[in-house]
C-alpha cells in the first residue's frame, strides 16, 4: 500500500516585547531563575492583568504580512490545566476569537517551485514557566521567569505532505517574523518552537488518519528528523494491523526517535471560558492601516526585487533574502561595490564558506559588509586579481587590516597592469625557457593553447601574483606566436 503523509504545524513565536504580555516584568533572556516573575505572573490573589499593546501590534503585523483576516474584535480565554510551571492553574490564551484569522504562507520547494500553505489562525497567549530536572536529586525545580512571556501561536492547516515541506514552512515563518522584527527567532533560546501534528493515510483517501503531536521541536533539522521517524513508526504500526493512538509525543534527538508523553487532550478537557479580567480587544481600521503602511519590505517582496531589479537568478535571490541579516549584508556590499552579481558571488562564496567553517552567523562575521564591498570593488576596477583578493579577504577575516586598501598596500598586492612592465617579465621568461619555447614552436597550432600555461605560471611567479592574468595571456600569445 502507498501512504500519504499529512502534516500541520503549531508554531510558537516569542514576541520581542521588553515586558510580559500582562505585566511589567522583564522578558530578558538569561536572568537568574525566578528573578523576573512578579505577582501577576505568579497569579497571586487580587492581581489583575493589563494587556501589553506592543504584543497586539506585533500580532497584527504578522497577520498583515501573511494577508490574513484581522478581526475587529478578539477575546482572551482561560485555558485550564495543571502543571507545576503554570502557577495560576490556567493559561490566558485565545480560543474562540483569535487576533489573526485565516491567511497564507508561500513556501519554496527544493526544485524551485512554490506552494501555498494555509494558516488557520494565529492567537496571542502567555508562556508558562520552565521545569528544571537537573541537579535536584530526584526532585523538580521551577523557574517562572518565562511565565507570562508573550507568544504568538501560528496554527497551519494540514497542507504539508513531507518533512521537507514542513521545514520549508517553518523557515518561511522564521523569515517573516524576523523581517518584521517581532521576534529574534532564536530557536536555541526557545524564541521559536513548534508542535508537529503528523498522520498518514492510504494514498487517495480523503479522510485524515489519527494524528500524533510531537511537542516543542526547536530546530529545522529536528523537525525533519522527528517527522521522518514518526511517519515510519505510524506506517509500520498500521501495516502490522495496529492502530495509531492520538497522543502527545516528544522527540529525542540523541536517539533520533519520538516517544509517548501522554494521551492527547481534546479542547473540552481544557475547560476554556472567556477571561473575566480582560476586556475584548477592539481594533479600528485606522490602527490596522497605520500598521500596514509601516510594514518593512518582506522576504517575498525582497526576493522579487533582487530578481527583477538587480538581475539575480531565482536561486541567488532566494538565498540572499532568506534572512534579514543576510539580505541587509548583501545590500550593503552591493551598494559599496556597485555590482549586484559580484556582491552575490562573494557573499555566497568566500564569505559563506568562511562562516560555515567557523560555525558563525553572518551577524557575527569578522568581515563587515563595507569591508567586503570595498574588496569586491578593488577586484572590479582591476586593482587586484582574484588570487590576491582571496589573500586580502583572509587578512580581513584575521583582523590584519582595517580595509582592503590598507592590506593591498601593506602586502604589495596591487595588480600590475602596465603593459611595458608585463612585457619585460614575459621577455625574461621566454629568454629563460628555450626548451619550452622550442616545444611550443614545434607543436601543432591546436595544441599550443594548453602549453601556454607554463609561461603564464612563470610570469605570475615573477610578478608575485600581481600581474593582470588576462594581459599576461594576451601578450604571451602574441610574443610566442611571433616566434613560430
Amino acid at each position: 500500500m502507498q501512504w500519504e503523509t499529512v502534516i500541520g504545524l503549531e508554531v510558537h513565536v516569542q514576541l520581542a516585547t521588553r515586558s510580559k504580555i500582562f505585566s511589567g516584568a522583564s522578558t530578558a533572556f538569561g536572568a537568574e531563575p525566578n528573578t523576573q516573575a512578579c505577582a501577576v505572573d505568579l497569579g497571586l490573589p487580587g492581581v489583575l492583568p493589563v494587556l501589553n499593546e506592543a504584543a497586539v501590534a506585533m500580532a497584527v503585523k504578522f497577520g498583515l504580512a501573511i494577508h490574513a483576516e484581522i478581526p475587529e474584535v478578539s477575546v482572551f480565554d482561560r485555558k485550564n490545566y495543571f502543571y507545576p510551571d503554570l502557577p495560576k492553574g490556567y493559561q490566558t490564551s485565545q480560543m474562540y476569537q483569535p487576533i489573526v484569522g485565516a491567511g497564507e504562507v508561500e513556501i519554496t520547494l527544493e526544485d524551485g517551485t512554490t506552494k501555498p500553505i494555509r494558516v488557520h489562525h494565529a492567537h496571542l497567549e502567555e508562556d508558562a514557566g520552565k521545569s528544571l530536572h537537573e541537579d535536584f536529586h530526584g526532585m523538580t525545580g521551577v523557574d517562572l521567569n518565562r511565565a507570562g512571556t508573550p507568544l504568538l501561536e501560528i496554527v497551519s492547516e494540514p497542507d504539508m505532505r513531507s518533512a521537507k515541506e514542513a521545514a520549508a514552512y517553518l523557515k518561511a515563518i522564521h523569515s517573516i517574523v524576523t523581517y518584521l522584527g517581532i521576534s529574534d527567532g532564536n530557536m536555541a533560546e526557545g524564541s521559536m518552537r513548534c508542535d508537529v501534528n503528523v498522520s498518514v493515510r492510504p494514498k487517495g483517501q480523503e479522510a485524515f488518519g489519527t494524528r500524533a503531536e510531537i511537542k516543542n521541536v526547536n530546530s529545522f533539522r529536528f523537525v525533519e528528523r522527528a517527522i521522518a521517524f514518526e511517519v515510519e513508526r505510524q506506517i509500520e504500526l498500521l501495516e502490522d494491523g495496529g492502530k495509531v493512538v492520538q497522543e502527545t509525543r516528544l522527540f529525542d534527538p540523541e536517539r533520533d526517535e519520538t516517544r509517548s508523553m501522554r494521551t492527547k487532550e481534546e479542547a473540552n478537557d481544557y475547560r476554556y471560558f472567556p477571561c473575566p479580567d480582560l476586556l475584548p480587544v477592539v481594533l479600528d481600521k485606522a490602527y490596522i492601516d497605520h500598521l500596514r503602511d509601516n510594514l518593512p519590505e518582506l522576504p517575498a517582496e525582497k526576493r522579487a526585487r533582487f530578481e527583477n531589479e538587480l538581475g539575480l537568478s531565482a536561486y541567488d535571490a532566494s538565498v540572499l533574502s532568506a534572512t534579514r541579516e543576510m539580505a541587509d549584508y548583501f545590500e550593503e556590499v552591493k551598494d559599496v561595490c556597485r555590482d549586484a552579481k559580484q556582491a552575490a558571488n562573494w557573499v555566497q562564496g568566500e564569505l559563506a564558506g568562511a562562516l560555515n567553517r567557523e560555525n558563525l552567523s553572518i551577524a557575527n562575521s569578522p568581515v563587515s559588509a563595507r569591508q567586503l564591498g570595498e574588496l569586491v570593488a578593488r577586484v572590479i576596477d582591476d586593482t587586484i586579481n582574484g588570487k590576491a583578493a582571496k589573500q586580502v579577504f583572509q587578512a580581513l577575516w584575521n583582523g590584519q587590516g582595517a580595509s582592503a586598501d590598507d592590506i593591498i598596500e601593506a602586502q604589495g598586492l596591487k595588480q600590475v597592469t602596465d603593459t611595458g612592465a608585463i612585457e619585460a617579465m614575459i621577455d625574461q621568461v621566454i629568454a629563460d625557457s628555450p626548451a619550452q619555447v622550442a616545444q611550443y614552436r614545434d607543436a601543432e597550432p591546436d595544441k599550443r593553447g594548453k602549453m601556454i600555461g607554463y609561461f603564464v605560471g612563470q610570469v605570475m611567479k615573477a610578478s608575485r601574483g600581481t600581474a593582470n592574468p588576462q594581459q599576461v595571456n594576451e601578450l604571451l600569445r602574441q610574443k610566442l606566436d611571433a616566434l613560430c
